[in-house]
């Protein structure tokens, strides 16, 4: 089978998180759109039509891949799916088997659909939304099953259903067959799974009563660990004296501590120290400092607005977190809102009090203001030095990709440093008395 996923314009409706990198390689459940795509159909060749300013990077991670390549689309008939679709696992299945007459739709949004290779002309880099859509009214529409995801936090809403389903999928698959002498299991046993390579201390517990653990290789879990089901933990990935909370995900090689709850933690992540995330979304190479915590509820119960790109959009859920962007980094004991949005390459400083709920790109906060005295070159250096620490560094794509989005976010951050002045300048100024 020839596949490719698509982003289309709603894409940008998931900044900070998907500022690096496609939505479909956004983590829900145990693994992204495209992984999980790639375990569940036999696929001869791929490829991707993604943001131009993301195909470099992309290249230089999946070198197999067909980037935005309408040649390489009129070759033959190509299953084209909707990155920003979380489909059933009987919809997965049933992709094996499409028609080409039919198009699956998840409300007005394309979700699949079989391309014959004489309508890849109508697909250019700037406007394949509108092609694919055109080519969609050609074919019956039936309803794709799954779930649209619209923002950041519908990936962190969906996180504990996908994780049951994800282990669910791959009940075919031969267990792990990790070391269970040292572990207390509260709940069906059958719903552990531990690889050979893992290794965890004596006195961690495992509650497996609502849903299913699964630890990956080389991952280590220290003693006085508790992590509720359904979890996932990635390879290589550390627990240190952590509480994991009923849809959590910890991507590969993080170093966790303190009380996470229902969030997804990309990769690569540090938060090793005390403090409570909660219902969050955090990307690769950001490091939480001792005690940073976020607010997931308004002591109201009102449902959350988050600033995505600076403006409030409704969530329609009371708990929602914070969505941390690409190597930033905070201060000892920094406090987020409810619904807090960071972009990518901040630096945090906290002042005691609640950080503000926008925090733009290549931004630093500190002495209780924002301003964008950010230097590039440390930037750099500072990204180098984390990466090299996992036996990674910055690859020439990434740096280009980092210098665009740094001029692509001026604006915002203008606009953002803009009022929060105007914010603390009106409370600084004494009030009229009658």
């Amino acid at each position: 089978m020839r596949l490719a996923i698509f982003e289309d314009r709603s894409a940008l409706q998931f900044a900070p998180i998907s500022l690096l990198r496609p939505v479909f390689e956004l983590l829900c459940g145990q693994f992204s759109a495209r992984e999980r795509l790639f375990r569940s159909l036999q696929i001869e060749e791929w490829g991707v039509l993604i943001r131009p300013a993301l195909t470099e990077v992309y290249a230089e991670q999946h070198a197999d891949a067909r980037i935005n390549d309408a040649i390489w689309l009129n070759e033959g008939p190509t299953l084209l799916v909707n990155g920003r679709w979380l489909p059933t696992n009987a919809e997965l299945a049933r992709l094996a088997h499409l028609s080409p007459d039919t198009v699956g739709m998840m409300g007005e949004a394309v979700a699949y659909l079989l391309l014959e290779p004489e309508e890849s002309v109508l697909l250019t880099t700037d406007a394949w939304d509108d092609a694919i859509q055109k080519i969609a009214s050609t074919r019956k529409s039936v309803v794709a099953e799954g779930v649209e995801l619209q923002y950041p936090w519908d990936l962190v809403n969906q996180n504990r259903t996908q994780l049951l389903a994800d282990f669910a999928f791959n009940q075919s698959a031969v267990p792990s067959t990790g070391d269970a002498r040292n572990l207390t299991i509260v709940g069906p046993p059958d719903l552990v799974r531990v690889a050979a390579s893992a290794e965890i201390d004596p006195f961690v517990v495992l509650d497996t009563r609502q849903g299913p653990v699964v630890i990956e290789e080389d991952a280590i879990i220290q003693a006085f660990t508790r992590i509720e089901g359904p979890s996932y933990i990635g390879k290589g990935t550390r627990l240190f004296r952590a509480n994991l909370k009923a849809g959590t995900t910890a991507g590969p090689h993080c170093r966790l501590g303190g009380e996470i709850e229902e969030s997804i933690i990309h990769g690569y992540v540090n938060k090793y120290h005390e403090g409570f995330l909660g219902h969050s979304y955090i990307c690769p190479w950001v490091n939480l400092g001792a005690q940073t915590s976020n607010s997931d509820l308004k002591n109201d119960y009102s449902e959350v607005k988050v600033p995505l790109a600076g403006t409030p959009v409704e969530t329609q859920s009371v708990k929602v977190g914070c969505f941390i962007g690409d190597h930033t980094k905070t201060g000892l004991n920094s406090l987020f809102n409810t619904g807090t949005s960071v972009g990518v390459m901040s630096m945090v400083l906290p002042t005691g009090e609640l950080l503000p709920k926008h925090i733009p790109s290549f931004s630093r906060f500190w002495l209780g203001r924002i301003d964008c005295q950010i230097n590039m070159s440390d930037l750099f250096q500072l990204a180098e030095i984390s990466m090299q620490r996992r036996g990674l560094s910055l690859s020439a794509g990434q740096r280009k990709l980092l210098v665009s989005l740094f001029d692509d976010t001026s604006e915002e951050r203008e606009q953002a440093i803009l009022w929060w002045n105007r914010k603390q300048d009106a409370r600084s100024t004494p009030q009229a008395t009658l």
